[in-house]
C-alpha cells in the first residue's frame, strides 16, 4: 500500500501541474502580468491582492478601475500621487466596503514606500529577519510600518483613524488573521516562478511563505486532511503550510493556486456529488 504522505504529495504534485498558467484569467494575478518592470509589478500586485476579496468578477472590475488611473506606468504615476489626486481620481469607487479614500491612501503609502525604500521589497526588509520561520514576525512588522506612514489629507485628521479602511488591507497575523491577501502577494513576488509568480523579491526565503488561506482553500484543505482546525486563522494556515512543506520543504505555498481553482472554477462541491467528485484530480484524498 502506498505511504499516505507519498500518496498526498503524488495528487497535490498533479493537481500543481493541472492547474498551470493556462488559468491565469481565473486570478488577479492576471493583471499583474501585463507589466515587466518590477516596480510595476510591486505596485500593481499590492492593488489586485489587496482588493482580492468577494466574486472573482467583482475583483477584476474593481481592480481594472484603479489600473485604468494609473495607466501604462503605475509606479510613475505613484511616485506623483497626492491626497488631492486622489480625491478627485478615485471619487465614488467601491468595492464591497472599501472606497476611494481607501485606495487613494493605498497609494499614498506606496509613494512613501518607494520613496524611503525604493521598492516593496526593501519596505519589507526593514522588519524581515532570516530566522523568521515562518514568516509571522516579518510580516506583521510590515503591516505595522505600513500603517505607521502618513496618511495626512486622505481622511480628514492628521493620524490614521481606528475605522479607516486602509487598515482592512493590512491586517497582523498577530491578532489571528490568516492574512490571506498579504500572503497572496507575498507568493506573488518571492516565489520563484513556474510561468505564474515572479519570484522578484529575491532577499526573502520562499520556504517561509504562508499559503494564503481563503475559504476554498481552508474547506479543501480540510477535505484532505491537511488541518484537523475547524476555522480559518493564522493557526489553521500555520497547520496547513507546514504539512505542505512535508511534501516540498524549500517552496511549500507552490500548491495554492492549484488549489485554489478547484474552489474558484467550482469543481470542488460543498457536498458530495458522483459527476463532478469523479474527475477531481485529489478524490482519493477527499473525506467527502
Amino acid at each position: 500500500m502506498e505511504p499516505k504522505a507519498a500518496k498526498l504529495k503524488r495528487a497535490l504534485d498533479d493537481l500543481y501541474k493541472a492547474f498551470d498558467v493556462a488559468y491565469l484569467s481565473s486570478d488577479p494575478l492576471e493583471f499583474v502580468h501585463r507589466y515587466s518592470r518590477p516596480e510595476d509589478r510591486e505596485i500593481v500586485g499590492l492593488i489586485a491582492s489587496c482588493l482580492a476579496y468577494g466574486r472573482v468578477q467583482g475583483i477584476k472590475k474593481s481592480v481594472e478601475k484603479v489600473l485604468a488611473v494609473l495607466g501604462p506606468w503605475p509606479a510613475r504615476y505613484v511616485a506623483g500621487f497626492t491626497p488631492a489626486k486622489g480625491r478627485a481620481r478615485f471619487s465614488g469607487f467601491i468595492h464591497r466596503f472599501n472606497k476611494g479614500e481607501d485606495v487613494s491612501c493605498l497609494l499614498y503609502f506606496a509613494r512613501q514606500i518607494f520613496e524611503t525604500s525604493g521598492s516593496f521589497q526593501g519596505f519589507f526588509l526593514k522588519g524581515y529577519s532570516a530566522n523568521d520561520a515562518p514568516i509571522k514576525a516579518s510580516l506583521a512588522a510590515f503591516t505595522s510600518n505600513v500603517l505607521s506612514l502618513d496618511p495626512s489629507g486622505i481622511y480628514g485628521c492628521k493620524g490614521l483613524p481606528d475605522n479607516a479602511g486602509v487598515r482592512f488591507f493590512f491586517p497582523n497575523p498577530d491578532h489571528g488573521s490568516t492574512c490571506k491577501r498579504l500572503n497572496l502577494y507575498l507568493r506573488w513576488m518571492v516565489r520563484r516562478s513556474n510561468g505564474l509568480d515572479f519570484g522578484i523579491w529575491k532577499e526573502v526565503d520562499p520556504a517561509k511563505l504562508i499559503i494564503p488561506l481563503d475559504t476554498h482553500v481552508a474547506r479543501i484543505a480540510k477535505n484532505i486532511g491537511l488541518t484537523s482546525r475547524a476555522n480559518p486563522d493564522w493557526k489553521m494556515a500555520e497547520e496547513v503550510t507546514a504539512r505542505l512543506r512535508e511534501l516540498d520543504a524549500h517552496d511549500p505555498v507552490k500548491y495554492d493556486f492549484a488549489l485554489c481553482r478547484l474552489g474558484i472554477l467550482d469543481k470542488c462541491p460543498k457536498r458530495l456529488d458522483p459527476v463532478r467528485c469523479k474527475t477531481c484530480l485529489i478524490r482519493e484524498l477527499c473525506v467527502l
